[in-house]
């Protein structure tokens, strides 16, 4: 980038450039549409002014786009800019001494002060506009070029307060901006990258459901041209993400039964995550649920219904999968001669291979997953659910999600990494659009606080988009074995309220909570049989329905970093303000007791709600329509979860 710029000793000293990820090695990220803030600390020796700007590109597109930066004192310097399309950009900030903006300030100060007629002053002034007419003449500018030699001549010609009176016009400050010495610009040799990716990325609800289990009689395997009405009753609750499963031919080696048997019974249909078969691999529709063309047509009919189909990619074989065969060396070989199959002692899974990610051939290997991404975008495919991406290389899904975005700028990875906070964290560095979270296992009120804080602060939040999922195909938390159904309406309140982004595994809405003591997982669980499952079944269906619904019309459930906790006196009651950008505020009251009615004085975040101490509001609860008038101090609030869980309060003044 450098060679963009004459080359010179900096003449102005520019620092701590922020946002920044580990001093800019990874991207921060923004979404379509939201603005991007970029600070600096930028001076020079001496008093001269200084111009200081913020540059911005899409990565390797040429020009430079730019953007004054204002003076916010102390040498600290703010501006930004806010992009209108996919794609990896790279933004900097550049500085320069202010010739034309010096000289005006103390032609201003010497005037005040009755320094005579000024003569060698206006004809510097006159100087430096004949060298910014010739600097604009030589772009194609004429007409600035013949305004400045204008003024040019005009200038000695004037008395002080009369030089001043034009030098202070707009138009000459226009020009001078435009066409000032930038001869001494200095620009710091490496820019900052930053990743601008879909709303979608910054803004989800999910729901995740089985195909083959569509019909819900628990008997017959569906197809995906059967999955219409669980599409329907997706749309119905509010979500716009639909995830599946693996859709791939499923393993007959080692095939898994119900419970995760390791025996298998005539009729098990095995779990979706052992990929591979006679009908193919990782580019391949599992023939139960039909053909290429009808996955394609599932991907179009929810398309057309505002829903986006999210694909689960999972890197592992069953023994049956192509690669097996063609590629043994991408396997990990036991002395024996066998391959090893994945385990996480004491678990075994005889029906999955993983794959060897450093084996000698790894290039080809990781050519054949990044053709493998590109194969599903071309089928429509634009969001990707990552299963386990802290058990392989990140420098391979550093490229690998590199290379997707260089053609398909639009897509969307979440990253399902369960696992240590560092390695979850750099996931989200390197490229990962969304994270699964800790919120499974964050039940109290103090763990919970903490929990969001700590994923709202400064540099988390830069590059991190947390998605809160109350459960999973693999997750029945402990909280909610044998739950009632408020447990699961309060999880699902937390879950939609406090992040932007969040998730549903289906059954959830249907208060499905029997586990298989003592692992946090579902009896009969959907991952290796058929359930039965009445989608017209109330649950709590009407209060998912209705959060989504809120979701949707409030931007202040849109944004991240703006939850600011109140107080409520009660540990078993939480209660947080909402911001969003155009000033709606939302104060959210939730109780954590599914048993019990909780009774408590709430008071409010006054300072984020733009409420003063003692002012009266009125707040409009947005799940129900009901209206009180709230004072900027302590209120009275009762939560029954017999009869609601929570308040989501609209600020109205």
């Amino acid at each position: 980038m450098q060679s963009n710029f004459p080359e010179h000793p900096p003449a102005v000293v520019i620092s701590g450039i922020e946002p920044a990820v580990d001093g800019g090695r990874y991207p921060v990220k923004r979404v379509v549409g939201e603005p991007l803030e970029v600070w600096a600390t930028v001076f020079k020796d001496g008093h001269d002014l200084i111009s200081v700007v913020l540059l911005w590109r899409r990565e390797e597109k040429g020009e430079w786009s730019e953007v004054p930066m204002r003076d916010l004192g102390n040498d600290r310097w703010g501006g930004e800019f806010t992009p209108d399309r996919e794609g990896l950009y790279e933004y900097t900030v550049a500085a320069w001494p202010d010739r034309e903006g010096t000289w005006l300030d103390e032609f201003r100060k010497k005037t005040a002060a009755g320094e005579g007629d000024l003569a060698v002053e206006r004809e510097e002034g006159a100087i430096w506009l004949r060298e910014a007419s010739l600097r604009a003449r030589q772009a194609g500018d004429v007409v600035a070029a013949r305004d400045m030699m204008q003024m040019a001549m005009l200038l000695p010609t004037l008395d002080p307060a009369e030089a001043l009176e034009l030098m202070e016009g707009e138009g000459a400050r226009a020009l001078a901006r435009r066409w000032g010495d930038r001869r001494l610009l200095t620009v710091p040799e490496q820019a900052h990258p930053l990743l601008v990716e879909s709303r979608l990325a910054g803004f989800s609800a999910w729901y995740e459901f089985f195909p083959r289990n569509a019909r819900g009689d628990g008997k017959t395997p569906a197809t995906l041209r059967e999955c219409t009405r669980v599409l329907h009753h997706a749309k119905a609750l509010g979500f716009d993400v639909v995830y599946l499963p693996p859709v791939h031919p499923i393993g007959l080696s080692f095939r898994k039964g119900k419970n995760n048997a390791t025996t298998c019974e005539p009729g098990d249909i095995g779990s979706p995550w052992a990929i591979g078969g006679e009908a193919g691999g990782h580019r391949d529709i599992d023939p139960a649920l039909g053909t290429m063309e009808d996955f394609r047509g599932f991907v179009e009919e929810a398309r057309a219904l505002g829903l986006e189909t999210a694909m689960d990619f999972a890197l592992q074989c069953s023994p049956d999968h192509p690669w097996v065969r063609e590629h043994p060396e991408w396997f990990h070989h036991r002395p024996d001669g066998s391959i090893k199959y994945a385990e996480n002692p004491p678990k075994k899974y005889q029906d999955i291979y993983p794959l060897h990610f450093h084996n000698a051939n790894w290039r080809g290997l990781w050519q054949e997953i990044l053709d493998t991404l590109l194969f599903w975008c071309g089928q429509g495919v634009r969001v990707f659910r990552v299963d386990n991406p802290h058990t392989k290389p990140v420098a391979m899904w550093e490229w690998v999600l590199r290379e997707v975005r260089r053609k398909f700028p639009e897509a969307v990875f979440l990253s399902e990494a369960f696992t240590r906070p560092a390695m979850m964290r750099h996931l989200a560095k390197i490229g990962f659009s969304q994270s699964y979270s800790y919120f499974t296992w964050r039940t109290g009120k103090e763990e919970l606080q903490q929990y969001v804080r700590e994923l709202e602060e400064w540099p988390v939040r830069q590059y991190m988009r947390a998605n809160f999922w109350p459960n999973t195909p693999d997750i029945l938390a402990y909280e909610l074995w044998n739950a009632p159904p408020a447990k699961f309406g309060i999880r699902a309140t937390l879950a939609a309220t406090l992040m932007p982004n969040w998730g549903i595994y289906s059954g959830y809405e249907f208060v499905e909570n029997k586990p298989l003591p003592p692992k946090e997982e579902y009896l009969d669980s959907e991952k290796y049989q058929l359930r039965e499952r009445d989608l017209s079944a109330p649950g709590i269906t009407v209060h998912i329905s209705a959060l989504n619904a809120v979701r949707r019309a409030q931007p202040a459930l849109q944004e991240r970093g703006r939850v600011v906790f109140g107080e409520t006196g009660h540990e078993q009651v939480m209660a947080y303000a909402r911001v969003g950008p155009e000033g709606d505020r939302l104060l959210v009251v939730v109780t954590l007791d599914a048993e019990n009615a909780v009774e408590c004085m709430v008071t409010p975040p006054l300072d984020a709600l733009g409420v003063a101490p003692g002012e009266s509001f009125a707040v409009e609860d947005l799940l129900t329509g009901e209206t009180w008038t709230w004072q900027g101090g302590g209120n009275y609030v009762k939560l029954d979860p017999t009869e609601r869980v929570a308040h989501v309060f609209r600020i109205v003044q």
